[in-house]
C-alpha cells in the first residue's frame, strides 16, 4: 500500500483576484523547477556579531548534505525528471520534465491563465512529496510562472528639479575621497536590459573615467534584453547601474537578470550571493510585491537566503515599494512589500529632497497625492519584531488587529520623481524617481564605507538602530495609514544618510 504524501511547507497558492482560466497546459510542455533543501546546521543569529564566513565555509557548514541532494535526485529518477542543476551551497535543485510527470511528482494539476492581457501557467492549494522528501524539501518553485513581482521607479514630469547621482552623494555627505574600489555590488533585475552606449554616455557626462566595470551574469534562460522603451524594465536596470556606478565608480558592478517569476526570483538573489566567481558583498534589489502576494514557501526561502547573506557579510538593500501604505493592494488595508520586509535586508524608503544649491535644507515623506505615489512601508503581517526594532518605537499596524510586527522601511533617500534622478536610458535623459532609486543610493554608500575597512560591513541592521545620530530625520509628510515623526517612522524608517556621521560611527567596528 502506498504511503500518504506529505504537504510542502507554505506551499498553498490561490489564484490572483480576476484571473481567468482559459485552459489546460500542454501535457508535453517541459519546464523546470527548483527546489529548495534543509540547510546541513543552522545558520547563527546575524545579530549576534559572529564573523563572517567565506563562501567556502558556509557551503561546508550551512549547505545541503550530499544524502540530501542524493535523495532528490533518486526521487527524480523516479519520477521521470532530470536533474538539470544542484548546488550544495545554495541548497538549489533543478528539475525538468514535462507538465505532466511534474503534476504527478508535485500533486497538482495546471492551467492555463488569464489577468490585465498575460497568459502564465498557474495552479491553486497545495504541493505534495513522497514522505521519503519530508523535512528535506522546503520549497518548490517554478510550476506557478505568474508575474511575481513589479520595478519600483517612476518618469517624472518634464518640470521636475532632478540631480545628478553624484550631486546627492555631496548631499548626503558620503564619504569625501572614496570611490567603492575593491567592492562588488549585484544588481537583481527581472527583465529589460542596458546597452553600453548608453553607460557611456551617462558616465561620460558625469566625466566619471575610468568607467565603472559592467557584467551581465543570466539566469534560468535570461539576458541582458534591452526592450527599446525607456518607460520598460529597461528604466529600471539603467537606473540601478548608474546610480550604483556613478556613487560607487570603482566597484565591480554585476547585474543577474532572471525571469519575473518566483523561481526566477529567488534564483537570481541565491546565484548573487553564493557566487564565488564575483564575489559580490553587496546586493540592490529594486523590485518587490506586497506581501499577500507571495506563497509562504516564497516568503520563507528568500528570508532564509538574505539571513544566508548576512552569515556571508554581505549587504541586501532593497526598495520598500512606490504606492504608500497600501503598497497598490484595494482591500482597503494597510501592506508592505517583500522582500523589503525580510528582517536580514535594509528596507529602502523615498523622501522629497528640498535643496539650496548644494546645502540639503529639509526632506519631506514622498507623497504624490493625486498621482498616487508614496514610499512604502508600514508592518508586516509575516515576520515579528526583530530584537533591533525593540526600542525604535514601531507601532503596532494601522489594520485591525494592531498586529506588532517587522517595521518597514529601515532607511531612506530620495524617491520623489519631482527632486529626482537624472538618467540616460535607451538614449533618451530622462528623470527617474521612485524607492528604486534608494536601494542602489545606499548600495553606493555601503561600498564606500566598505572601502575603508578590512571587512565588509554586512548585516549592518542592528548598528543603523544603535545610531540614530548617523540620519536626517524626516518628520514631515505620511504614506497614507502612517506619518512621519520624530525617530523611526512607518514611511522614512530612520532617515536619510548622513554619511559622513555614518562614517564616524561605523569606525569603532
Amino acid at each position: 500500500m502506498a504511503q500518504e504524501r506529505v504537504a510542502v511547507p507554505g506551499s498553498e497558492r490561490s489564484a490572483p483576484p480576476n484571473a481567468v482560466v482559459v485552459g489546460d497546459v500542454a501535457p508535453n510542455e517541459i519546464a523546470t523547477v527548483t527546489l529548495i533543501l534543509r540547510r546541513r546546521t543552522a545558520l547563527p543569529d546575524p545579530s549576534a556579531g559572529s564573523p563572517a564566513l567565506s563562501r567556502e565555509e558556509f557551503a561546508q557548514r550551512h549547505g545541503a548534505t550530499a544524502e540530501d541532494l542524493k535523495a532528490v535526485e533518486q526521487f527524480a529518477t523516479d519520477a521521470g525528471l532530470a536533474v538539470v542543476a544542484s548546488d550544495a551551497a545554495r541548497r538549489s535543485v533543478q528539475l525538468s520534465g514535462t507538465i505532466d510527470a511534474l503534476s504527478r511528482a508535485f500533486g497538482t494539476t495546471l492551467k492555463r491563465y488569464e489577468l490585465d492581457g498575460h497568459t502564465f501557467r498557474g495552479r491553486t492549494g497545495v504541493l505534495t512529496i513522497p514522505p521519503a522528501l519530508a523535512g528535506i524539501v522546503c520549497g518548490v518553485h517554478g510550476l506557478d510562472d505568474r508575474p511575481q513581482a513589479r520595478a519600483h521607479f517612476r518618469p517624472a514630469a518634464a518640470a521636475a528639479t532632478s540631480f545628478s547621482a553624484v550631486q546627492l552623494a555631496q548631499l548626503y555627505a558620503f564619504p569625501a575621497g572614496t570611490t567603492g574600489t575593491g567592492q562588488t555590488i549585484a544588481l537583481i533585475e527581472l527583465g529589460g536590459g542596458y546597452a553600453q552606449s548608453d553607460l557611456v554616455t551617462y558616465f561620460s557626462g558625469l566625466n566619471i573615467s575610468p568607467q565603472p566595470s559592467v557584467i551581465s551574469v543570466g539566469v534560468d534562460g535570461a539576458t541582458n534584453a534591452p526592450i527599446g522603451d525607456p518607460n520598460s524594465a529597461d528604466g529600471e536596470v539603467l537606473l540601478d547601474i548608474e546610480i550604483a556606478g556613478a556613487l560607487a565608480p570603482a566597484a565591480k558592478i554585476v547585474v543577474y537578470f532572471a525571469p519575473n517569476t518566483d523561481q526566477g526570483f529567488l534564483d537570481a538573489v541565491t546565484t548573487a550571493i553564493h557566487d564565488t566567481t564575483n564575489h559580490p558583498n553587496i546586493v540592490s534589489i529594486s523590485w518587490g510585491g506586497p506581501e499577500s502576494t507571495w506563497t509562504a514557501q516564497s516568503t520563507t526561502n528568500f528570508d532564509d537566503a538574505f539571513a544566508a547573506a548576512a552569515t556571508l557579510g554581505v549587504s541586501v538593500t532593497i526598495a520598500s515599494g512606490d504606492n504608500g501604505s497600501s503598497d497598490g493592494e484595494t482591500d482597503g488595508l494597510a501592506h508592505v512589500d517583500f522582500p523589503a520586509s525580510s528582517p536580514h535586508v535594509i528596507a529602502c524608503g523615498g523622501t522629497s529632497v528640498n535643496a539650496s544649491g548644494m546645502t540639503l535644507s529639509g526632506e519631506t515623506v514622498w507623497n504624490d497625492g493625486s498621482s498616487g505615489g508614496a514610499t512604502g512601508g508600514g508592518i508586516s503581517d509575516v515576520f515579528a519584531l526583530p530584537s533591533w526594532q525593540n526600542g525604535a518605537g514601531v507601532p503596532p499596524s494601522a489594520n485591525a488587529g494592531k498586529r506588532v510586527g517587522r517595521g518597514v522601511p529601515d532607511v531612506a533617500g530620495d524617491a520623489d520623481p519631482n527632486t529626482g534622478y537624472n538618467v540616460v536610458v535607451d538614449g533618451q535623459q530622462s528623470v527617474f524617481g521612485g524607492t528604486s532609486a534608494v536601494a542602489p543610493l545606499w548600495a553606493g554608500l555601503i561600498a564606500r564605507l566598505n572601502e575603508q575597512r578590512a571587512t565588509p560591513l554586512g548585516f549592518l541592521n542592528p548598528t543603523l538602530y544603535a545610531e540614530p545620530a548617523a540620519f536626517r530625520d524626516v518628520t514631515q509628510g505620511n504614506n497614507g495609514a502612517y506619518s512621519a515623526k520624530k525617530g523611526w517612522d512607518a514611511c522614512t524608517g530612520l532617515g536619510s544618510p548622513n554619511g559622513a556621521a555614518l562614517e564616524t560611527a561605523l569606525k569603532a567596528l
